[in-house]
């Protein structure tokens, strides 16, 4: 993917966010001074190791979780605050889908429309079969239930939901986990292309190296209870951090890079650094 301008205007601000849980052994701090922007049509990988609160702050962005201190604010406006219309500023594909297993596949896609109960039924059908084929599902398939689904499809279907009120921010959450390696390669793909053809901004969680390098505007590294770096996947290898080490330099690193390499630099390494997300602490 291309570089986007420093310039590039933020869709997302969070500024000095903390998340504290209230446990038996009392409060467990998640984030401490969290600070990170979003840039309009970027694709922002967050990364992190196990209980950073990488999935957490996706449910802050869209509103499902409240911040214990700090602000986030998506379109200059808190998430909390949209009304149901306003809601459609910002979609989710949650890790499993998350299909509602009583609706067949054109009823789960058209659930957000139906839900402001201000459009005809029939508009509502016509906009979710548009849905289902952007996302290379065939019409024939939307009388089918979610137990009938592979895991690519179900995929798909969730990721038609999550547009179906064409919002300009999508949020993923692992979105190949469970995938082989053909069907992440396609989903991948899909990705690719909705997001050049609708102009989205992306935020995505991902353990997959692949789909990081393939994808990825930026990185935004989640350690120390904040984001420590943020910037290329060139940028972010260089910080010196124990995390980031293990991380895209162990084996496992290496050999996604490798497989990545095909004669050149894998796409998320590609071109000039950009000097305004190169490493640096977002305090």
């Amino acid at each position: 993917m291309t570089d986007l301008p420093n310039n590039a205007q933020p869709l997302v601000e969070i500024r000095k966010l903390w998340t504290i849980f209230k446990t038996p052994d009392g409060p467990q701090v998640v984030h401490r001074d969290l600070d990170l922007s979003i840039r309009r049509g970027e694709v922002l990988s967050l990364v992190g190791g196990s209980g950073t609160g990488k999935t957490v702050l996706l449910r802050q962005i869209l509103g499902l979780e409240h911040p214990s201190k700090g602000t986030v604010t998506v379109l200059g406006r808190p998430p909390g605050q949209f009304s149901v219309k306003g809601a459609a500023n910002v979609g989710m594909l949650f890790q499993h889908g998350a299909l509602f297993s009583a609706f067949n596949v054109l009823d789960n896609v058209a659930f957000p429309l139906r839900e402001l109960k201000v459009l005809p039924d029939e508009l509502i059908r016509d906009a979710a079969l548009v849905k289902l084929q952007m996302v290379g599902l065939d019409p024939k398939q939307a009388t089918k239930s979610p137990a009938d689904l592979s895991g690519g499809m179900i995929k798909r279907v969730a990721l038609a939901r999550a547009l179906i009120m064409d919002p300009p921010l999508l949020l993923l959450d692992e979105p190949t986990a469970g995938l082989d390696p053909e069907g992440a390669d396609g989903f991948c793909d899909l990705l690719r292309g909705l997001h050049r053809e609708l102009g989205l901004t992306v935020v995505m969680v991902t353990h997959d190296l692949d789909t990081l390098f393939d994808l990825s505007t930026r990185i935004a590294v989640l350690a120390d209870q904040r984001v420590i770096v943020a910037g290329t996947a060139r940028d972010v290898i260089a910080y010196p951090h124990p995390f980031i080490h293990e991380y895209f330099l162990g084996g496992r690193g290496q050999r996604a890079m490798e497989a990545l390499h095909d004669g050149s630099v894998p796409a998320a390494l590609a071109g000039p650094a950009d000097t305004a997300s190169a490493p640096h602490n977002e305090r």
